[in-house]
């Protein structure tokens, strides 16, 4: 590690500490480490023994452990400190800042208790400075006589100007102004933005930051971004002159920014490139691909039963993984396609391959109806050919439970299908090959490594084991999204409907015409069609004031006395919920009134019309997913967004979107722009972020580059490699590895 990335050296003795009572943190020092080359790395040495551990460990909240850390901790604003504006010149409204004598000080009682200071300039002219909270010391700081400088938001007061908890500090009468835009740092509780500022420009100051990437790559891949030095970048965004572009620096367009975006991208498609690559080191099950004209062949016996041809997309993603299964190490990919387009049967196949070549496959589902749901299917496709399959759930009987952990255990089982209960200690595998997790965005790192480590029974004796791995999501992934928090992966993508599918109408009705979307629901239900009437809430909130599902069930069952009404949701005991859904399937309920349990899985052709209350309560992904319910069958289909205004601007969007496409990937897109990343991330970054300064939004057009220099330097600069992803992503490199 260079020398300029040293470990933190700040503490109270400290010559060029923040400040005698600051406390800071040195870890111990590290020993020296010889490199590859046979020369001796400097140990990290500590500058003075370590601080108290209060302040230590709010800076380590920060991520501030190194002065690199302090150095690349970038401000997220500026306020502008290098002007004064006499107080005659003060105007209502305006942000400014001034500076005067005290001449009054006085705790006030009306109508609450209250510190009111009041200075004058040099030319007589006089501002009240009002604290509604304040401490005795504030008091003192503030007594008649100082001179303070104050800044802050101008108010038209009672008895003239006034500033409310402005900002401000004793001065001196030369004290002199500040020569540039002032920072303002991403903070916690108990660290000043005074004390940050200190110690980053004492970071800054012990820094040199010399340029890691290869000359070949600067020349590349900068220069045509007409960018400065990482240091002079860095140094300018802690330091802004007061002739710099202001809106430049504040929105991320100043060419400081856009070098270290391109720095923090790079180290991310470096971390997750590199990932993929020690993949391939790994040992994984060979799973052959037994010829098509072998008649005793599991897929081939499968693809013979199906009532259906698959489509061309279909079985171009069979293809892709097909090929990854025969390799020798684990495929970590994704498959992707919108609600309807058939995942499930191509999931169906890629376990069946497994099973022709020796192993057992397991596939986990978030919710108990999802994992039912596919149980049901896969049962129906595989148990006719002579598959046993297992079926584990938290609600199951001590009994089921206990044949079912046999029977995975033993092998007799040859796919498992359950909800996280899959990966309780309980559960072994006899020869686990292919892991298959549906929704992946809803399980977390963690709960996909615990499924992972189920399969070290199959090793037989191969070191870094793992099986194959296939994670689905019917949330289509933005491009841009893919080409950055999911660059680890291998993406397969379903774009091609099952042909037969009809189109949906989306309807938005204000929850005005309740009345006559309820008469809608009866004339569907009375000639033989299935509804849905989604509410998002079974409690009573009053501060959201939307109607709970059980009133709402309780209304339409009264309302429609004609019809059999059904309802589900997540409080419900799972043997009652399955009651309730199977009755829906037989057509036996002709309206099901559910909260959001039925977002995915429920696969019911007869149903062609659904209901959504509170729409504009709901996310476009969660929107999407449920309007993809219905029109699965070959009746005309309809969803109803019903809404309560006013809407938001988002809601706005969100409901206009959805009607104006069906398209999940184009869906998926205008969500990325409302929403941002987490809505498609869920727990992949352990609740971390992993871009602190560039934006997929507004700097998705650095992505480009960055992974071209990415794949330029792993061929030829890996040393390089290392040093860069040390210095931007330290212990958070990490991530993303499930």
């Amino acid at each position: 590690m260079p020398l300029s990335d040293r470990r933190l050296a700040l503490s109270p003795d400290a010559p060029d500490a923040p400040g005698a009572a600051d406390d800071a943190v040195t870890p111990a020092p590290k020993p020296a480490k010889r490199t590859k080359t046979g020369g001796v790395e400097p140990a990290e040495v500590p500058k003075k023994p370590a601080a108290l551990p209060k302040t230590a460990d709010k800076l380590a909240k920060l991520g501030l452990k190194s002065d690199i850390d302090l150095a690349l901790h970038l401000p997220m604003r500026y306020e502008d400190e290098t002007t004064l504006m006499p107080i005659g010149e003060l105007i209502p409204g305006d942000n400014a800042q001034t500076e005067g004598i005290v001449f009054e000080n006085e705790i006030a009682y009306r109508p609450r208790r209250q510190l009111l200071v009041k200075i004058r300039d040099d030319a007589g002219d006089e501002l009240t400075l009002r604290f509604l909270n304040f401490y005795g010391s504030q008091v003192k700081q503030m007594a008649v006589g100082v001179r303070l400088r104050v800044r802050g938001d101008v108010r038209g007061g009672f008895f003239g100007l006034e500033m409310v908890h402005p900002a401000l500090r004793p001065v001196d009468d030369d004290t002199p102004l500040p020569q540039a835009l002032t920072p303002v740092y991403p903070s916690t509780a108990g660290v000043s933005q005074a004390y940050l500022r200190k110690a980053i420009d004492n970071a800054v100051g012990r820094v040199s930051l010399p340029e890691l990437l290869p000359e070949k790559i600067a020349r590349t891949y900068l220069q045509p971004l007409n960018v400065p030095g990482l240091l002079d970048a860095v140094k300018t965004l802690h330091h802004p002159r007061a002739d710099s572009d202001e809106p430049a620096l504040v929105d991320g367009t100043h060419p400081a920014w856009t070098r270290i975006k391109f720095e923090e991208l790079l180290a991310q498609q470096l971390s997750l490139k590199r990932a993929h690559e020690e993949r391939r080191t790994r040992a994984a099950p060979v799973m052959p691909r037994r010829s098509l004209h072998e008649p005793d062949s599991l897929v081939v016996r499968f693809l013979g039963t199906l009532p259906f041809r698959l489509t061309g997309a279909q079985e171009r993603v069979c293809a892709e993984i097909a090929a990854e299964l025969t390799l020798p190490h684990p495929m970590q990919r994704l498959l992707q396609g919108d609600v309807g387009s058939g995942k499930t049967v191509v999931a169906a196949l890629a376990a069946a391959q497994a099973i022709d070549a020796g192993y057992q496959a397991a596939l986990m589902a978030p919710t108990e109806i999802l994992a039912e749901q596919h149980a049901r299917k896969l049962r129906g496709w595989l148990e006719p050919l002579g598959v046993t399959v297992a079926w584990l759930a938290g609600s199951l009987k001590t009994r089921e439970k206990r044949a079912a952990l046999e029977a995975a255990a033993s092998g007799v089982a040859q796919l498992v299908i359950g909800t996280h209960a899959i990966i309780q200690d309980a559960v072994e595998f006899a020869r686990l090959g292919l892991v298959i997790v549906d929704e992946q965005h809803r399980f977390g790192v963690a709960q996909r490594l615990a499924l992972r480590a189920k399969a070290q029974n199959a090793a037989d004796g191969a070191r870094d084991f793992q099986p194959h791995q296939l994670m689905m999501s019917a949330t289509p992934i933005p491009r841009t999204l893919a080409m950055t928090y999911y660059a680890d992966l291998d993406v397969s993508t379903i774009d091609e409907l099952p042909p037969g599918r009809t189109p949906i109408l989306t309807k938005l009705v204000s929850d005005a015409r309740r009345e006559e979307v309820i008469g809608r629901v009866r004339e569907a239900a009375l000639t033989g069609r299935q509804v849905y009437w989604v509410c998002p809430l079974i409690e009573e909130s009053e501060t959201l004031q939307l109607q709970t599902a059980v009133e709402t069930y309780e209304t339409l069952a009264t309302t429609l006395p004609e019809l059999r009404v059904g309802l589900v949701h997540g409080r419900l005991p799972p043997a009652e919920k399955a009651a309730v859904m199977d009755a829906f399937t037989r057509n036996e309920v002709q309206l099901l009134v559910a909260t959001t349990v039925i977002e995915v899985g429920v696969d019911v052709p007869n149903a062609s019309l659904m209901v959504i209350e509170h729409a504009e309560r709901f996310g476009l992904a969660q929107l999407h997913q449920l309007r993809g319910r219905v029109g699965r069958g070959s009746a005309a289909s309809v969803c109803v967004l019903m809404y309560a205004g006013p809407l938001s601007q988002t809601a706005r969007a969100r409901l206009q979107t959805m009607r104006e496409t069906t398209d999940g990937f184009e869906i998926a897109r205008r969500d990325l722009e409302i929403r941002g990343p987490g809505e498609f991330l869920g727990a992949r970054q352990s609740g971390e972020a992993m871009l602190r300064f560039a934006s997929l939004e507004n700097d998705a057009w650095l992505i480009e580059p960055a992974r071209a220099a990415a794949d330029h330097m792993l061929r030829e600069f890996p040393d390089a490699v290392t040093r860069h992803l040390l210095r931007w992503l330290g212990a958070r490199e990490q991530y993303l590895k499930a």
